[in-house]
């Protein structure tokens, strides 16, 4: 399934073997999207023929002054770690070529701005999760559903309460993650991410100006639109930007802000715990700011090459390119690498439909494969009870034993714990892999969610005996989330599906995430501290 190292990732370094013959019938028509990684298609030919074809690239697409650069680069992507055989590169393209591969980490203003902002994109649904978290201890009683200690009335109204916090994710997933295809076909990434950030300024702030519980659940209803298609749009514009051999730790990056997110919320339900009344106003409205930046910074961002390779602007396509990496020969060299493997596609493809495309996520053995494996993680980071203490922490340590500013501060300290534990995956998941770091963490969640369940079972012995091993089995089960299955699921889903196939397959990962976060975030409000252990 996946490779353990970023210089195997599947549209950077390896490529797309010419399809098998059972791909179409004897009257040439499509059958599927077969695709069979096996090898670099540039070493299929010449040096010479590499050279003239990668030329004829760039003057048939308005880029006639960069014919020589892309010759000199489709042969150092035709074998990019010796690109030091290459006499035809001048000194200073060699020498930006040994700098890169001697530090990883290089790369110009440009890339890591737009990274950045992407994270801060991801920020919006920790804070979304969060700011739901505090208000759950005062937003039912305003509207009736709790009764004057804060606790949910049984039966109809533990379902409204319910359904108004699991709504954001029904509606990400069933109609969010599938208007995907056509924002980004219409609006580039760029203006799909913009739409949707106005969306998740707009719905955080309705929410706080909520009259009843049928006003929040319509605003978290237009909200949980808006996460769906940011959520399957970020990682994608992010995968596409960042060079293959960091792209997994700055793919990372949504999940390190994700968990910043989660803990920024925190932060701002414990600020306004004393604002009376009004308290879950704020805490749910102030999920306004990281959008409101995301929305603003995206205008100074290029639109991701790819995307616009795809759409047939080649000359924008690598002018953007040039703005995220650090030297002419090493934008060409991403840039055409990338032109060749998206042809390879579109020689299989044969310029399949939309619906075409969502089915091949089925029904092709490669594509189902990719399909099978985002949705295996997109499902354990649903159901391994991590969201359940997102949205239902303070609701846990308050029924602990804690008292409501008490819980808010354990709250606090477990957003710390994620931000932090998060940090080490950075450096790991592109040497040890994404398949490894799940398997290692997988039986530590198991064993620490269990512990935590079983210690509340105790009613014996002092307060501080009761609650401290629910709070730390709680923390050492966000260490080892935050090490495997948290950074792993969307960073796979984003670059395990072919170019061709990369806005279905990640909506139809992203709709099984939130498909089943709704479930579970419905069946939890009934009993919080039972639900997060089963």
């Amino acid at each position: 399934m996946e490779k353990t190292s970023s210089t195997n990732s599947h549209d950077e370094k390896i490529a797309i073997q010419t399809p098998s013959p059972e791909l179409a019938d004897a009257a040439g028509r499509r059958k599927s999207v077969a695709l069979n990684i096996v090898e670099n298609p540039l070493k299929r030919f010449s040096r010479e023929k590499t050279v003239s074809d990668a030329q004829a690239f760039a003057e048939s697409h308005d880029m006639a002054e960069h014919a020589a650069l892309f010759g000199r680069a489709a042969l150092v992507a035709r074998d990019p770690d010796r690109f030091d055989t290459v006499t035809e590169l001048v000194e200073r393209e060699r020498d930006a070529l040994s700098y890169e591969r001697d530090h990883k980490w290089h790369g110009p203003f440009m890339l890591w701005y737009s990274i950045s902002l992407c994270a801060i994109g991801a920020a919006t649904q920790g804070w979304d999760q969060t700011g739901s978290n505090g208000a759950n201890l005062s937003f039912p009683q305003e509207f009736g559903l709790a009764n004057d200690e804060g606790v949910v009335n049984p039966g109809r109204d533990e379902w409204v309460v319910g359904v108004v916090n699991a709504i954001i994710f029904l509606t990400a997933g069933l109609i969010g993650a599938f208007i995907v295809d056509p924002l980004n076909h219409y609006f580039g990434r760029r203006g799909e991410i913009f739409i949707t950030a106005c969306c998740l300024t707009a719905t955080p702030i309705g929410s706080g100006f909520a009259k009843s519980w049928e006003g929040l659940f319509a605003a978290r209803f237009v909200m949980g639109i808006g996460i769906g298609a940011k959520n399957a749009t970020v990682p994608i514009y992010s995968a596409e930007m960042a060079p293959a051999r960091i792209r997994g730790a700055l793919v990372m990056f949504w999940q390190l802000w994700v968990v910043a997110g989660i803990f920024l919320g925190f932060c701002a339900n414990v600020i306004v715990k004393d604002t009376g009344s009004i308290s879950w106003r704020l805490q749910l409205g102030s999920a306004f700011i990281p959008s409101f930046l995301l929305g603003v910074g995206i205008f100074f961002c290029p639109e991701s090459p790819r995307w616009l390779m795809k759409h047939g602007q080649h000359a924008k396509g690598f002018r953007s390119m040039m703005r995220l990496r650090a030297d002419p020969i090493i934008a060409a060299r991403d840039f055409y690498y990338s032109h060749v493997i998206y042809q390879e596609e579109v020689k299989v493809a044969r310029g399949s439909g939309y619906f075409s495309r969502l089915w091949d996520c089925f029904a092709v053995p490669r594509i189902r494969r990719a399909n099978y494996g985002a949705s295996t993680v997109m499902i354990a980071q649903q159901m391994c009870g991590i969201n359940i203490i997102s949205f239902y922490s303070s609701t846990i340590f308050q029924e602990a034993g804690y008292t409501s500013t008490q819980a808010l501060y354990a709250s606090l300290g477990y957003g710390a714990v994620q931000v932090v534990a998060t940090i080490p995956t950075l450096f790991l998941i592109d040497t040890k892999g994404r398949r490894t770091l799940t398997l290692l963490t997988f039986p530590g969640m198991c064993i620490f969610l269990l512990a935590a369940g079983l210690s509340l079972l105790k009613e014996d012995g002092s307060r501080a005996a009761q609650i401290g091993p629910v709070v730390l089995f709680i923390y050492l089960f966000t260490i080892f989330y935050s090490l495997g299955e948290g950074p792993v699921a969307f960073q796979y889903s984003a670059e395990v599906f072919p170019t061709i196939q990369r806005e279905q397959g990640m909506a139809w990962a992203v709709c099984i995430n939130n498909t089943f976060g709704e479930h579970s975030q419905c069946q939890s409000t009934r009993n919080p501290t039972y639900e997060v252990v089963v």
